[in-house]
């Protein structure tokens, strides 16, 4: 056990953060530079994304917060001062989804999940320094996600809007998912930033909202029979997918735990562990000999590449299971996992890890090692749950 935790520790702070301190700071025009190709070439005149900012700005305030490594809050402080002068909409609110590489604003949409992302940021920064001013955009960008996002009458929040909140056609995260006005995806990672503000801020509003996202999770994203997360919704909570995403499972399964934790609900935990283990017996449904985790599967059709962020999700998912149940195959299952990444998505030669692994045990050197979603968030948040939690 303690050979697992130090080795987790060791991932963090010799192998990823480094990564990012030393490629990605971008020394001219401010902020971090927008992407590394998966050949490791810089592409400075890159587009710069809000996620992968966010995710910079909550990583290092989380690693500050627990290593109190200078190093750490600088990068941090970084990521928060560039965020508040480039992405911010000063006369909409809210952040913008993307900007160029000198930080003109040229995607001006206002994606739901991108102001969850800031708000996890804004909220670990203030968590890690206790800056007044953070605590005060946290609590303003909850109230604006409530206010714009929020769905009255059925509940949850939609995908997307236009710069000034108005209705806009394509509200689509990404272009592999579904054009609906609801996903599960956004709504783990608004859940995920309102446990991190409860943390620091317990107002009556947040624990409202928070027990109604939980309550959505329960009764229309973890399906009643396969206890699979459903993806895609109508504004009425109509299923509009049967797609099965193995590492969505398993990270929700942590992150509803948590969710339920803080909020200090016993009635509720009772209802939210059953749930938590079906859920993760489930995505174990895409565990493989070998400890890895495949990523998702459609009817007949399974994409077996083992893909970065999933690997690290069956590490925390599992660990967290283990913490929960004390169950310990589902320890031996995060160990497996682990030694699969050490082997096969871990880059020795540059540092970080790659983007995933085709079914052949090639490394994936076409998708980036840093961009619009590769980020040093999932695996350093394996890193840090798994180093201070054991």
């Amino acid at each position: 056990m303690e050979t697992f935790r130090l080795e987790l520790h060791n991932e963090l702070v010799n192998n990823i953060l480094p990564y990012w301190i030393k490629n990605m700071v971008d020394g001219e025009n401010g902020g971090f530079y927008g992407r590394i190709d998966g050949n490791e070439r810089l592409h400075k005149h890159a587009n710069k994304s809000i996620v992968l900012n966010a995710r910079i700005l909550w990583t290092f305030s989380a690693a500050y917060r627990l290593e109190k490594n200078s190093q750490y809050l600088e990068i941090a402080k970084r990521a928060y001062q560039y965020i508040l002068d480039y992405f911010t909409d000063k006369e909409y609110g809210g952040v913008y989804w993307e900007v160029d590489s000198k930080g003109n604003p040229v995607n001006l949409r206002k994606q739901t999940y991108a102001q969850g992302f800031a708000l996890y940021g804004y909220s670990e920064f203030y968590r890690a320094t206790g800056k007044p001013e953070a605590l005060e955009i946290s609590i303003a960008l909850f109230r604006l996600i409530e206010k714009q996002a929020h769905d009255p009458v059925y509940g949850g929040y939609l995908e997307a809007f236009q710069r000034d909140w108005q209705a806009i056609g394509d509200m689509r995260l990404s272009e592999k998912d579904a054009n609906e006005a609801k996903s599960m995806n956004t709504h783990l990672h608004i859940l995920e930033p309102y446990t991190n503000l409860l943390r620091v801020w317990k107002d009556p509003d947040l624990i409202k909202a928070q027990k109604e996202l939980i309550q959505i999770f329960c009764h229309h994203i973890i399906h009643p029979e396969t206890h699979h997360l459903n993806l895609f919704f109508n504004e009425q909570w109509e299923v509009k997918s049967s797609l099965v995403s193995y590492g969505h499972d398993i990270e929700a399964v942590w992150l509803l735990y948590e969710a339920a934790e803080t909020l200090n609900d016993e009635i509720l935990l009772k209802r939210i562990k059953p749930l938590v283990i079906q859920l993760i017996e489930a995505a174990y449904e895409g565990i493989r000999e070998d400890g890895s985790l495949i990523y998702e599967a459609e009817r007949m059709h399974v994409d077996a590449d083992r893909h970065w962020w999933v690997q690290a999700e069956a590490v925390a998912g599992s660990v967290y299971a283990y913490q929960i149940t004390g169950n310990p195959k589902y320890l031996d299952t995060a160990k497996k996992c682990w030694e699969y990444i050490k082997q096969y998505i871990r880059d020795e030669e540059n540092g970080e890890w790659v983007w995933s692994v085709f079914p052949d045990g090639k490394q994936n050197r076409t998708d980036d090692k840093a961009g619009a979603w590769k980020c040093p968030y999932h695996n350093a948040r394996m890193c840090m749950n798994g180093s201070y939690e054991l």
